[in-house]
């Protein structure tokens, strides 16, 4: 893509209203724009970051054998009156009747769509069990949206849904979406750490939340240190037993505020290992057994011909407010730092000298080699001066700037940075080019 036909309105000056660095520099690096309170509009460098989000999270989803579907906005209101959540949601629920004078809610969640669904088509032990997902839009009246895209009222949110026969099948499934989500994390250049965790107004009684450390975290949170640096699983067989992998990151303590015993963290974490912080919370899983397929009869025949309600159980995963909890983990003074795995454009190629045929021509083969690569270049022509380029470049957090000029072509070089590291390559421009396509630079 080349900048002089992007869409990219970076601020100069942080918004008085941004209260957090995420809110800042989002709003800074042209990436979302407030339409209403927590209401925003992702722009064209925000919606190639949320929808490098959204990918990772729909592979590791698919990798533990969910399967998508995508539910409406829009909720009938009897499907929650018949779950009995109706009137006890409260005003963060926003009601609407059509024209019929029919009862509507802007879906907060989908459990009960979901379990409307899986009874219309599924009556048998037979059909058990079944892992279902989607990446949707819902909308929560916050009294107070604040943070930018961390609270907003309207989000993106991955819901994966299961059905299982009994309390065993379904902490089956609760232990695949918890693998699912550290692995997930990872891909994203994050560290999540599961902690116990009150259920909400979902219910159930088996929860856990995925926190993100970071010193503008909502939650205040307590734990086993050496949780923060165990790593992810990894490529494992959801077939199999995964209990042993949930039991090794269980067994240590772990709780956020709502849920810390304090007697028992002194007790069970040598002090030396206690680790007091805030975290934000990405990701949330819940088990719940016949919470809502009881009351809403949703039913399978068992082997032995007695109708049951199924066991369920639902688990979420903020794709819009990843976007912000990134950030918080990974920025400086200058701007934004992306982990590859998400970053909007693989690399930037900063033109010093539009309109010289040298400096054209040396961007237009590293532009066309980086593209054949798969990096997604982002080609600076505009007729910015070079430090408003540098600064520009530095804020949006592209992993990689490749900066091209006639003084460097020169001597047949150019300068590679890495954002993350700041080390900064002057190579052969031939050299620069096929290292960066290679992805042989460490950033």
């Amino acid at each position: 893509m080349r900048l002089s036909r992007f869409f990219l309105p970076v601020l100069k000056e942080t918004p008085a209203d941004a209260q957090i660095a995420s809110h800042r520099l989002m709003l800074r690096a042209g990436m979302i724009r407030q339409e209403a309170a927590g209401i925003y509009a992702w722009l064209p460098l925000g919606f190639r970051v949320l929808k490098k989000i959204e990918q990772i999270v729909r592979e590791e989803q698919d990798r533990a054998g969910a399967v998508e579907l995508l539910m409406p906005t829009l909720q009938p209101a009897d499907l929650w009156r018949e779950s009995g959540r109706y009137d006890d949601y409260g005003e963060e629920m926003l009601r609407i009747r059509d024209r019929h004078k029919r009862d509507l809610l802007y879906g907060p969640t989908n459990e009960e769509m979901i379990t409307e669904i899986f009874r219309s088509a599924c009556r048998s032990y037979k059909d058990l069990p079944k892992l279902l997902y989607h990446i949707q839009w819902k909308f929560r009246d916050e009294i107070r949206p604040r943070f930018g895209v961390m609270r907003g009222r309207e989000f993106l949110m991955k819901d994966s849904y299961s059905f299982d026969l009994d309390e065993a099948g379904a902490r089956a499934a609760y232990n695949k979406m918890f693998v699912a989500y550290l692995n997930t994390f990872a891909r994203m250049g994050l560290k999540a750490v599961p902690m116990r965790a009150d259920t909400g107004p979902i219910g159930g009684d088996l929860s856990h939340e995925f926190i993100i450390l970071a010193e503008t975290g909502e939650s205040q949170v307590f734990c086993h240190a050496d949780l923060v640096e165990m790593g992810a699983p990894g490529a494992v067989d959801f077939d199999g037993d995964l209990q042993p992998l949930v039991d090794a990151r269980t067994a240590l303590y772990a709780a956020t505020d709502e849920m810390h015993e304090a007697e028992r963290f002194a007790v069970e974490v040598p002090e030396a290992k206690r680790l007091s912080a805030r975290g934000i919370e990405v990701g949330h899983i819940f088990y719940f057994g016949e919470k809502y397929s009881a009351p809403m009869k949703a039913v399978v025949t068992h082997p032995d011909g007695a109708q049951k309600p199924v066991h369920m159980g639902s688990y979420g995963v903020g794709v819009s407010r990843l976007a912000g909890a990134i950030i918080e983990a990974s920025h400086d003074d200058a701007g934004i730092i992306w982990p590859e795995s998400v970053a909007p454009f693989g690399a930037a190629i900063i033109d010093l000298k539009p309109g010289d045929a040298d400096t054209g021509a040396a961007c237009a083969r590293a532009y066309e080699a980086l593209t054949k690569a798969g990096k997604e270049p982002l080609w600076d022509d505009t007729d910015e001066r070079p430090g408003g380029k540098f600064a520009t470049m530095d804020l949006i957090g592209l992993p990689y700037q490749m900066v091209i000029g006639p003084r460097g072509l020169k001597e047949g070089k150019a300068e590679v940075k890495a954002r993350r590291t700041g080390e900064r390559h002057e190579l052969g421009l031939d050299d620069a080019i096929a290292r960066l396509a290679e992805g042989a630079f460490g950033g």
